[in-house]
């Protein structure tokens, strides 16, 4: 199905959530509209404003926003003089729940996928009364199994990137906790330091999806050096502390999102967040269904994309 018209957003601003931090976010559509948080990846992807072509903006009310310390939002965490200390996952569900409160809404749909999946989640168990549909797309709950399985268990499969990916840390740490490694790295106040271990991590993230039909050379690796260092620093802060979930937090919680309809997309030949967490919640989450999509990996497909569409179309407004 062909993706709606980019239309112009109809509100943005920043918005003070403490600590020093604003964060960016903007409204598209219908202002009358079923309201709808668009919720992005990474940690620290920045908002990806093509995502409100899924929806009809004369039905939806589109909410997007960029997270703590990325995209539009400031500060940028690229800069290694701005501390993490209040960035963590907690952090960023009181964020959503300050932006909902900002912009009057009641309850809204939540929509994304990999890292947001991770997010909406957590936010949808903390707060279900704020929920009316989720949609999720490459359901990744951040736990140690799924981030060792990401950035260690994948070298079974990627040796030679892998390899290049633990070379990229003094020797001295490449045997130990390679994410706090590239963090320290990460954090240099010396820019070519910084430059560098970032285009190391987005190498090792693009090397996971290039086998697949719509990934490219350079995916992640592509961009101007600030998104790359702000995406590598976020990531292996998050990563490294486990989204600061207890072990098995999310499916453990599943029972806070009961009667909360939900559909769950998922490629069967995604490498990066294995269909494993999505079976296990929905075998826990009598209104959650999950579709399977055989030709997909992380990037996804024609057929994804088509899944996608379905889903969002069962939850549009009469």
């Amino acid at each position: 199905m062909a993706p709606f018209p980019l239309v112009e957003p109809y509100a943005r601003g920043l918005l003070d959530v403490g600590e020093g931090n604003r964060i960016y976010w903007e409204t598209s559509g219908n202002p009358d509209g079923k309201p709808v948080l668009c919720v992005h990846g990474g940690p620290g992807a920045g908002g990806k404003r093509n995502s409100r072509t899924g929806f009809d903006p004369a039905k939806f009310r589109i909410v997007q926003f960029d997270q703590r310390g990325c995209g539009e939002s400031v500060p940028n965490v690229a800069d290694p003089a701005v501390s993490l200390e209040h960035n963590t996952t907690e952090h960023l569900i009181a964020d959503m729940e300050r932006l909902r409160e900002h912009l009057g809404i009641e309850k809204w749909l939540l929509y994304g996928g990999s890292w947001g999946a991770t997010l909406m989640l957590a936010y949808a168990e903390r707060h279900p009364e704020r929920v009316s549909e989720i949609v999720l797309v490459a359901t990744f709950t951040s736990t140690p199994d799924e981030i060792d399985w990401l950035y260690g268990g994948l070298r079974r499969l990627l040796p030679r990137e892998w390899e290049a990916f633990r070379a990229g840390v003094p020797e001295g740490d490449r045997d130990g906790d390679l994410l706090a490694a590239y963090s320290r790295l990460l954090a240099s106040p010396d820019r070519a330091v910084q430059l560098r271990a970032a285009r190391d991590w987005c190498a090792w993230e693009d090397a996971v999806i290039a086998h697949e039909t719509n990934g490219r050379p350079g995916q992640y690796s592509d961009h101007p050096d600030e998104e790359l260092i702000t995406l590598a620093r976020l990531c292996a802060h998050y990563y490294g502390h486990h989204a600061w979930l207890g072990e098995g937090a999310i499916l453990r919680d599943v029972h806070h999102l009961h009667g909360i309809p939900a559909v769950l997309i998922q490629g069967r030949l995604d490498l990066s967040v294995p269909l494993q967490a999505a079976w296990r919640l929905v075998r826990n989450w009598p209104s959650a269904e999950l579709v399977v999509i055989d030709d997909a990996g992380h990037t996804g497909s024609r057929a994804m994309g088509d899944a996608v569409r379905k889903a969002i179309t069962a939850f549009e407004p009469v």
